[in-house]
């Protein structure tokens, strides 16, 4: 489990997240939602660590983040970011067994365990077919889907990714997440598209402009038209066909003034 209380973050003076909280629980995937500004990306920082909130706390399994060494942090999360590796010399296959450093001492190299995990967690994101090629020349999909295989091979007990569909095709975007959840870890996912959260999140956090989150709970009761429609301002239908909700968005007219 990863606990936020009433967490915060400034860039200058510009207020970006105010006094959130957060539950991310076990076995469940939470995805961070919200417009473009809303501190989406912000929060996962705080929740993992790469930022450090000045109020509250953030817990993992009830210790602080802030108290956990490095090795062990890394045993418990496991991190994808967008702009992660591009310049690497490194091979695919390499990149991945990165993922492997937590269980290793200082100078022990990986050995034949590592490299079959590493294996197992490409085949499982569909990138077997790249093991040998270096990971700089990879498309940006192709990228994503070795960083998700790097982060399964951590073994980690917690999974944050910032927009893992990013760059991704139809296809992938829906495998990946399917993916991730079915996982069965404490997950936390930032996405834009508000169907593909409505089909693989389990609970919703959204978050409004001011930084604020306007409503927390399950998918249900998060995807609320009444709910969305002020903090994204855009008209919007909920329909639920064959038990999953999905979501129609209706621009709405200018008024002149």
């Amino acid at each position: 489990m990863i606990e936020a209380e009433a967490v915060s973050w400034t860039y200058g003076t510009n207020p970006v997240i105010e006094a959130v909280s957060v539950t991310a629980r076990p076995g469940r995937l939470l995805g961070l939602i919200g417009p473009n500004g809303s501190g989406k990306t912000t929060l996962l920082r705080l929740l993992y660590g790469a930022l450090r909130s000045r109020t509250g706390r953030v817990t993992v399994d009830g210790d602080e983040l802030p108290s956990l060494a490095a090795r062990e942090a890394a045993r418990r999360l496991a991190v994808v970011v967008q702009e992660s590796g591009g310049e690497t010399a490194l091979t695919v296959g390499e990149m991945v067994l990165l993922g492997r450093g937590p269980h290793l001492s200082t100078f022990q190299r990986s050995g034949a365990a590592d490299h079959a995990i590493a294996a197992r967690c490409l085949a499982r994101v569909g990138a077997s077919h790249l093991g040998a090629r270096a990971f700089a020349g990879l498309s940006g999909g192709e990228r994503q889907r070795v960083l998700i295989a790097r982060a399964l091979a951590q073994e980690a007990t917690h999974l944050l990714l910032d927009e893992p569909t990013n760059h991704l095709d139809i296809r992938y975007q829906h495998e990946i997440l399917r993916l991730v959840r079915d996982l069965g870890t404490c997950s936390i996912v930032v996405l834009h598209d508000l169907n593909l959260a409505a089909r693989y999140c389990d609970d919703l956090v959204l978050l409004g402009a001011g930084g604020g989150v306007v409503a927390a709970g399950t998918v249900d009761e998060v995807l609320d038209p009444a709910i969305l429609e002020p903090v994204y301002g855009i008209g919007i239908q909920r329909l639920e066909l064959q038990g999953s909700i999905h979501l129609l968005f209706h621009p709405r007219e200018r008024q002149d003034a």
